[in-house]
């Protein structure tokens, strides 16, 4: 019994063996396979259309090449590999990509053929889509300061907009043209621009990357954006405290260029839309008044004064003071005169006075050039409903 059991033991020995060398004969002709060393630290980065493999080599002497494969390996790439002694460096752009999470495979090879187990990654890639979405970052504020300077304020961003430097290109007061870049803040941020061109605008783009390890940066088209302004110097003239071109020696008088008058606002004996108000310790006002002393009434009385304007945002605004029972306009017209009072309706843009005795109070409005065009600045009344009176002590063009 024993005897057959040792017999039985070796024939199953025997026959266990000649299994193991026909699995060698078969799949091991060329010896024990051989798996080289994997890359590692492997990391893909997202770019425009494109990717950017990474990865580190620090083992296997023996490998020569690897492949990166995506679009399920239906695409490859091959990169030659010549190592060192130490840690060496992977790194591979794959152009041509379509927009979206994109899939690698990275294998490494060696001269024999062999190949490595797959190390996977994968990131965003983005393009035309993630372009078309971008807008510039908002400006909350734009206006000069007392120094000359324009501030800019910018909204404020989230930590994920993306958005990394605003470029701004503007003028300054000698003619010379800056192109600066700021770094982004998310928020609370404010640029000041020296010494800015008052009543000019700044060009501007926002850079932006879609993720923190991003190779690529996007931009928006330059977009312009106006700079708040009192350009009141630049574009009108005689705006207060008020000069006169006659006077009665008294407290009446008429406006020195390039102001004009209608003869019917001159109702003191030829004198009038000038009033010197010493009693108020200031300078010259521009006025009307009618029904005092017999004075005449007013219809369609107007004063103004004509300039050219560039394309812009406009606001006229004056302070008055006014003892006036019939509506009274502050307006800006097309061309080279105003309208009657019938016409304001149809002119760029007016304010109505208040209709209220002694009464004083800011009145403004805005009006908008799609180019640059002559405008008539100024101010038409009809007053007939007895005794009236309203004065301005100033005029203000401001552009935004």
């Amino acid at each position: 019994m024993q005897r057959a059991f040792i017999i039985s033991a070796l024939f199953t020995l025997l026959v266990a063996c000649s299994k193991m060398d026909e699995y060698r004969d078969k799949y091991m002709a060329n010896g024990s396979i051989v798996y080289p060393g994997k890359m590692d630290s492997v990391k893909a980065y997202s770019g425009k259309n494109r990717a950017e493999i990474t990865g580190l080599f620090t083992s296997d002497p023996k490998i020569t090449k690897y492949k990166v494969f995506w679009n399920s390996r239906q695409d490859s790439i091959e990169v030659a590999v010549q190592r060192t002694t130490g840690v060496d460096t992977a790194s591979v752009y794959i152009p041509d990509l379509p927009e979206g999470l994109m899939s690698f495979e990275i294998r490494t090879y060696d001269a024999h053929g062999n190949i490595s187990i797959p190390v996977t990654t994968s990131a965003n890639i983005y393009g035309e889509l993630y372009q078309s979405a971008l807008i510039n970052r908002a400006i909350a504020n734009a206006e000069m300061q007392d120094d000359g300077s324009a501030l800019i304020t910018w909204a404020d961003v989230s930590s994920d907009a993306g958005t990394v430097t605003m470029r701004v290109q503007y003028t300054d007061n000698g003619g010379v043209a800056h192109d600066t870049i700021f770094n982004s803040v998310l928020t609370d941020m404010k640029s000041s621009l020296p010494s800015f061109k008052k009543g000019t605008a700044i060009s501007y783009q926002t850079a932006y990357l879609p993720n923190t390890t991003a190779i690529d940066t996007f931009y928006t088209a330059f977009e312009s954006h106006p700079v708040k302004a009192d350009v009141t110097s630049i574009y009108m003239k005689n705006t207060g405290p008020f000069e006169r071109a006659t006077y009665d020696g008294g407290r009446w008088g008429t406006l020195a260029a390039p102001w004009v008058t209608t003869a019917n606002v001159m109702n003191h004996s030829g004198y009038g839309g000038y009033a010197s108000e010493t009693w108020l310790n200031a300078g010259g006002f521009l006025v009307m008044e009618s029904g005092w002393s017999g004075t005449a009434n007013i219809v369609n009385g107007k004063i103004s004064q004509t300039t050219t304007l560039p394309a812009g945002n406009y606001i006229f605004q004056t302070a008055v003071y006014t003892e006036a029972l019939d509506p009274v306009y502050i307006v800006a017209a097309a061309g080279s005169t105003l309208p009657d009072v019938s016409g304001v309706g149809g002119a760029l843009g007016y304010g109505v006075f208040p209709t209220s005795r002694y009464v004083s109070a800011t009145v403004e409005f805005r009006f908008t050039l799609t180019q640059e065009e002559v405008v008539t600045l100024g101010f038409v009344a009809t007053m007939t409903s007895g005794n009236q009176y309203w004065r301005v002590g100033s005029v203000r063009l401001i552009k935004n």
